[in-house]
Formats: structure tokens, C-alpha cells, sequence
């Protein structure tokens, strides 16, 4: 028997396979049923070329692996995208947490968002428990290494630490990544 399709916070380095674990899990959300739905919720923007083409990349193969997905692009709000999007019959899949973050802490092109971290965390995490359907989040997980020298990176670090258990918290499911292999760190 297939499992069920649940709340789900993916979590990994860098190309550890969480991004194609989310695809998976919303390619098995539409196998389903022909009434299922899904839409993917991107919050990454090109900064620089090589970031576009990484994303131009990721556009290409989700096509190719999940034809008629819905697509909402929004690097700063999530909630609100999330709220939108999510309906009983409507997987969303968000990727990533890590990107959404970043724009509101380490902005390219304007300061600081004005709300603060804790705020964001709670929005997110306020908007997650409302949603009539499935969430599958993506998340990168920083923490494993070295204690960063710079004050700012630490907090971002910190930060995006406290965003991670927050999520998880409220998820029924968190799946680790590494080396393209999952390890179920909570499940239903």
C-alpha cells in the first residue's frame, strides 16, 4: 500500500536530493487521483547569471517530470502564497525555505525586511496549520558544520535553525537528506 501523502519538511545540504524527494512526492500526490492537484511555489530570483540558469535548469526538468503543475513565484510572501494556493485537493510544494529566508535577512538589492525574524517564522508557521491540504517544504540544513566567523552569517544561521524546528514542529513528517538518500526523522 502507497503511503499517505502528508505535510512534509524536506531537509539537506546542497544537492543532497531534497528537491527531487519533493517532486516525487508530489508526482505521487497526482498518481492519486485525476481530482488531485499541485502547485509548486518558488522563492528564488536570479541575482546573477549563473543563478538564473540554475533556475532556468530546475524550470526545465520540473517540466519534464511534473507536466501541468501550477507555478506561483514569490521570494517574500510565502504565507500568503502558501494560503492561496493550498486547497483539500491541491498539494503545494515550496522550495525553498532556505532562499525565502535569505531574502528577507540578506537582501540583494534593499535592506532588511522590517519584520522580524520571529514574525516571519510565526506567519509561516500560523499559515501552515490552516491549509486545508498537503504541504511538501523544502529546507537546507546549514547548521552541521562550522561555527561561521562573521556575526551576520551566524545569525542567519541561527535563524534559519529556529525556522527549521518550527516547521518541523508542525509537519506530521521530516525527512533528511544526504547523498540522495532519505532518513525519516519523524513520521504519522
Amino acid at each position: 500500500m502507497a503511503e499517505a501523502i502528508t505535510t512534509e519538511l524536506i531537509l539537506g545540504g546542497q544537492k543532497s536530493g531534497k528537491s527531487r524527494l519533493a517532486e516525487s512526492r508530489a508526482q505521487a500526490w497526482l498518481a492519486a487521483s485525476p481530482a488531485h492537484r499541485a502547485t509548486f511555489v518558488a522563492t528564488a530570483v536570479p541575482g546573477d547569471a549563473e543563478m538564473g540558469e540554475r533556475i532556468r535548469r530546475h524550470q526545465q526538468d520540473r517540466a519534464a517530470r511534473l507536466p501541468g503543475i501550477g507555478l506561483i513565484e514569490e521570494p517574500l510572501r510565502l504565507a500568503d502564497a502558501i494560503a492561496r494556493a493550498s486547497r483539500a485537493d491541491t498539494l503545494v510544494l515550496v522550495d525553498c525555505l532556505t532562499l525565502w529566508l535569505t531574502h528577507h535577512l540578506m537582501p540583494m538589492r534593499s535592506g532588511p525586511s522590517t519584520m522580524s525574524p520571529q514574525k516571519l517564522i510565526d506567519g509561516l508557521c500560523d499559515s501552515l496549520r490552516r491549509v486545508p491540504g498537503p504541504v511538501v517544504l523544502v529546507s537546507n540544513e546549514i547548521g552541521l558544520g562550522v561555527v561561521p566567523l562573521g556575526a551576520e552569517v551566524r545569525g542567519f544561521v541561527d535563524t534559519l535553525g529556529r525556522l527549521n524546528q518550527a516547521v518541523a514542529a508542525i509537519c506530521p513528517r521530516v525527512t533528511l537528506m544526504a547523498a540522495g538518500l532519505p532518513l525519516g526523522l519523524k513520521t504519522p
